[in-house]
């Protein structure tokens, strides 16, 4: 476990794409238990320690994870996250970049997308649909608008790397879309990729977080380091 920043309310780790946020159905020991006992071993803490999971990462993807130390920063964490999930027209308090590795090239080499997505609970996907009506949504069809925008810093022959800012949080929102203008996040077969990769994770890195301090009230900018795979460092070095 990687710690990327810590203080007496908030801590931020980089996790793999192997590490589960929290636990689930599997029983593999969940990321927020690992950092529980890295916080009583470190500070030598008797008892439960405290741990808030503020937001979540899909399991195959990497990057930043934030977490509070204290119940007066996870409540006002989890109300910047609430608020980012909704559109905002970019007054969030809180800002998540991502980088992905997706197959072939956007047409455009910047743009936003805007659509609408369903959630199969049983399948664990989400689906564009077509903007929903009144009455379909009075018949409980549950479509929520999702916007990103990118920006591709590196094509390659057959990948690129691409930034992408969320403005709305929605689940699978990244994969899903990018999926849909024919460029699946590599590794990702469930939304069509050609093939997994070695490590049973997808190409997609929780890059930056970037938010309000929950107590100082301090601009906060944490960055996660790319994972240590040969085309993540091969595509990343060309622009450092």
């Amino acid at each position: 476990m990687t710690v990327l920043y810590e203080d007496n309310h908030i801590i931020a780790v980089n996790k793999t794409c192997n590490e589960i946020v929290q636990g689930d159905k599997t029983g593999d020991t969940p990321l927020s238990e690992t950092v529980k006992a890295y916080i009583k071993a470190k500070y030598n803490k008797p008892g439960e320690v405290f741990l808030g999971v503020t937001h979540r990462l899909d399991r195959p993807t990497s990057g930043v994870v934030l977490f509070a130390r204290t119940s007066k920063a996870l409540a006002r964490l989890n109300a910047m996250f609430q608020e980012k999930s909704q559109l905002n027209e970019g007054r969030s308090p809180i800002t998540k970049t991502y980088w992905a590795i997706v197959q072939g090239a956007p047409k455009m080499a910047e743009g936003r997308l805007e659509n609408w997505l369903v959630r199969n609970e049983a399948q664990n996907k989400s689906y564009i649909v077509s903007p929903p009506k009144p009455t379909q949504q009075k018949k409980g069809i549950d479509a929520k608008q999702a916007v990103l925008t990118y920006k591709t810093l590196v094509r390659g022959d057959r990948y690129t790397l691409l930034e992408i800012n969320l403005e709305t949080g929605r689940h699978h929102q990244i994969r899903c879309q990018l999926a849909a203008i024919g460029c699946p996040v590599k590794g990702d077969l469930k939304y069509g990729a050609k093939r997994s990769n070695p490590d049973g994770g997808i190409s997609l890195h929780a890059r930056k977080i970037a938010f309000v301090h929950p107590v100082s009230k301090e601009q906060i900018c944490i960055t996660a380091p790319v994972p240590d795979e040969a085309l993540w460092q091969k595509l990343t070095s060309i622009i450092q």
